[in-house]
């Protein structure tokens, strides 16, 4: 039976990896996050270290290579970490970035949007879209990438401007100031960082499960300078600090994770085969951290912490 006292938050890191020391290569090297090294320790973001168990959170590498050569993509692995399945094992590939129709299927046959809801649950996608998304989906101009296609699939509507504008929904660029500056909500209110934080803790809590899908780190990656990813990782660093902050310990347990590699080596514009890295903050971080080992096991630790079935 579900706990109805408890919830779990996963915020999405897209294209996050564990990487060198190298502050010429790697922005999470050069980049000042002092709220994430005060709950981690120094270095927490480097490849081929340890697990990481710290008084109120641990890290976790995890690997989201899966068993199969190549480079992780973006839809196998989101559906892995949402269904708890290997994807790119059952599909015979890492495949992305937006579902072909085999990893489509997977996705559809059920997730933890979909386990959530038949448990009675309460369950949302946090990460809003515009007017002209919807409408683009619609027309058929464009697919549902892995994590929206999980909520649609499970029943689940996905969110848009004027869930934003109701403080329901946080603006993958946190502070909602893109919406006003490129898609023309010019009524948008706009956050600081630290609030943008605060708003994911509050409005998770009353969610039995939710998901916040930031792509923008997988965007930094594939384009733009080194500068550009510091200071983007500055300002998610900002967030987390906000997050942190408001998040209720006893109850939530929130998982900080990506899908591969990418923005940890900025010397090209490919997804790395590197560990990514998997934080958890909230009650009984550590017994859940030991569960994790690649991107399969992330499912298992929210049906755990939410006492849903094991399928």
């Amino acid at each position: 039976m579900l706990n109805e006292n408890a919830f779990v938050h996963i915020f999405f890191m897209d294209g996050v990896g564990l990487g060198q020391a190298d502050p010429a290569e790697n922005p999470l090297a050069a980049a000042a996050m002092p709220h994430l090294t005060g709950l981690l320790g120094e270095d927490w973001y480097l490849a081929g270290r340890e697990r990481i168990t710290a008084p109120r959170a641990s890290l976790v590498p995890t690997d989201a290579n899966l068993g199969l050569p190549g480079r992780p993509q973006s839809a196998t692995g989101q559906a892995t970490i949402l269904t708890g399945r290997n994807v790119p094992a059952l599909v015979g590939e890492h495949y992305g970035p937006k579902p072909n129709p085999a990893v489509a299927e997977v996705i559809r046959a059920g997730t933890l949007f979909h386990e959530v809801v038949a448990a009675g649950g309460r369950a949302a996608l946090l990460t809003p879209y515009p007017e002209r998304y919807f409408a683009a989906i619609e027309s058929g101009r464009r697919l549902l990438s892995a994590v929206p296609l999980a909520a649609d699939s499970a029943g689940l509507p996905l969110l848009g401007a004027a869930d934003l504008r109701a403080g329901q929904a946080i603006s993958p660029d946190f502070t909602g100031a893109g919406w006003r500056d490129f898609l023309g909500y010019d009524d948008m209110p706009v956050l600081s960082l630290p609030a943008a934080g605060e708003r994911i803790a509050a409005v998770a809590a009353g969610y039995h499960f939710s998901f916040f899908e930031h792509w923008p780190t997988d965007q930094a990656g594939h384009r733009g300078t080194l500068a550009e990813a510091v200071a983007h990782l500055e300002a998610i660093d900002a967030v987390m600090g906000g997050l942190l902050a408001a998040w209720d310990e006893g109850r939530g347990l929130l998982i900080i994770t990506s899908d591969h590699g990418n923005l940890e080596e900025k010397g090209h514009r490919q997804h790395t085969r590197n560990p990514v890295p998997t934080i958890l903050f909230g009650r009984d971080h550590a017994g859940h951290a030991a569960a994790i080992h690649d991107l399969t096991d992330i499912a298992t630790v929210v049906r755990r912490h939410l006492n849903l079935p094991m399928p």
